[in-house]
């Protein structure tokens, strides 16, 4: 693990490494890439083509940590291209309005820091009555690619794996 890796698990109650040795266990299947921090969409693009199959139908995801007026939590992994209108978001989530969490309420409630933001944060977040949507397009991926908690990996992992994942955690996604 090098000094960059190192300092972006620093402080998370669940590290990557910890993650991925549990995904192991789990005797699920991934595709590990390294790279530097992303932090952005347009990040991700940048190196997405270093990362993708030729071939493959892969869904990219960027990931919105949200709160609503009653402080309910929510995890939201649309198609990394979705437009997103908070209001109407709001609406069909049935939690009126809608704010982005903040980093402190973020690392408390999904156990990562920004840009580190993803599907596998609901490890940490289930315990803590987060709940979860997601593009309905990742019923139809072959390969779901996010983060594993934190901004400087990249997991390719089977759409089929990553349900086991959730089902192992407890969660059943809410399609959107």
């Amino acid at each position: 693990m090098d000094a960059t890796h190192a300092a972006s698990e620093e402080g998370l109650p669940t590290s990557c490494e910890d993650l991925l040795s549990q995904l192991n266990s789990w005797g699920i299947s991934y595709v590990l890439h390294e790279h530097a921090p992303l932090r952005t969409v347009e990040d991700a693009k940048a190196v997405e083509g270093a990362l993708l199959r030729p071939g493959e139908q892969a869904l990219r995801l960027k990931n919105l940590y949200l709160r609503d007026r009653k402080k309910r939590n929510y995890l939201v992994s649309l198609e990394q291209d979705r437009d997103v209108d908070l209001k109407a978001l709001g609406a069909t989530l049935g939690g009126g309005g809608l704010s982005f969490g903040s980093a402190d309420r973020l690392m408390e409630f999904l156990g990562v820091r920004p840009g580190a933001v993803t599907p596998l944060a609901m490890i940490n977040g289930a315990p803590k009555g987060v709940r979860f949507f997601m593009d309905a397009q990742a019923q139809h991926a072959d390969s779901i690619y996010m983060h594993p908690l934190v901004n400087t990996r990249t997991l390719a992992m089977p759409r089929a794996d990553l349900m086991v994942f959730f089902e192992r955690i407890g969660v059943t996604p809410e399609w959107i």
